[in-house]
């Protein structure tokens, strides 16, 4: 029964796929946003985990709608990849702007978050490697408790982090962490040489995070896992995978302003 229903649906939208296409059907386009609302609620959903209670979800769905509605129109059939797949990052991309539009993060915890990344960035750079959590603490001069409790604070930051826009000196040429991961079907010819140069710069200093931090933003921002599941995969609590998930992108942050800082 299950395997009926999923060829059903398939041939559904497959019809539907073709009427908006080929036709500009604008009803097809309708249905097309119903068929895949589902794709909106799960990414509202990944993105409100963490968030302080003053984010109401309906509004990250809403946000959401606009990037499913975009991923819509933009997507084109010849490419051969799985719709979800392409929509999944546009999606995200719209609640974060969303969600930035209205700059629901404290400016205080902003400028912590800002800080962090800054110190973060020149100890390693004095280091000439990755600096533990240990070398951290004792460089901002923070007991474990106390650095803990600055990774809970800045957290909302870094929820939107990895999706901020990123550019090589040109305002047109905007990319953003879902634009960046690998479509290993089909190479993306839009991104351009700078955009390749900036998703090669973001694999090597994913590459070069310590392995646990490397294993959680691996596991959620490119295979979908929730906090929690990973925390099931680690054997460790939620908390601790939204810890490690600050760190991880403080890490990235800063040492990704250091290029862009060195280019400029």
């Amino acid at each position: 029964m299950l395997v009926s229903d999923a060829k059903q649906r398939q041939g559904r939208l497959a019809a539907l796929w073709k009427r908006f296409k080929q036709h500009d059907d604008d009803c097809a386009r309708e249905q097309l946003i119903v068929e895949y609302a589902d794709l909106v609620k799960y990414t509202a959903g990944r993105v409100a985990i963490g968030m302080p209670g003053s984010v109401d979800l309906d509004d990250l769905i809403s946000y959401g709608i606009f990037g499913l509605m975009d991923a819509i129109d933009k997507f084109e059939l010849q490419r051969g990849i799985k719709f979800e797949s392409y929509a999944l990052a546009r999606i995200r991309g719209s609640i974060i702007d969303g969600l930035r539009a209205v700059d629901w993060v404290p400016r205080s915890v902003r400028s912590k978050a800002r800080q962090l990344e800054r110190n973060v960035a020149a100890l390693e750079f004095s280091l000439g490697r990755s600096a533990t959590e240990a070398e951290i603490m004792r460089a901002i001069q923070l007991t474990s408790k106390e650095y803990h409790q600055l990774l809970d604070e800045i957290k909302s930051a870094a929820v939107t982090s990895l999706d901020e826009v990123w550019t090589d000196g040109d305002d047109d040429e905007k990319l953003r962490l879902g634009d960046m991961v690998e479509d290993r079907l089909l190479p993306e010819p839009s991104t351009g040489v700078e955009g390749e140069a900036v998703k090669q710069t973001l694999t090597e200093a994913i590459e070069a995070l310590p392995e646990r931090e490397r294993i959680v933003v691996t596991l959620y921002y490119y295979e979908g896992l929730t906090l929690k599941e990973i925390g099931q995969v680690l054997e460790v609590t939620e908390s601790r995978v939204s810890q490690i998930h600050t760190q991880a992108v403080t890490r990235l942050r800063g040492r990704l302003e250091r290029i862009r800082d060195a280019v400029v």
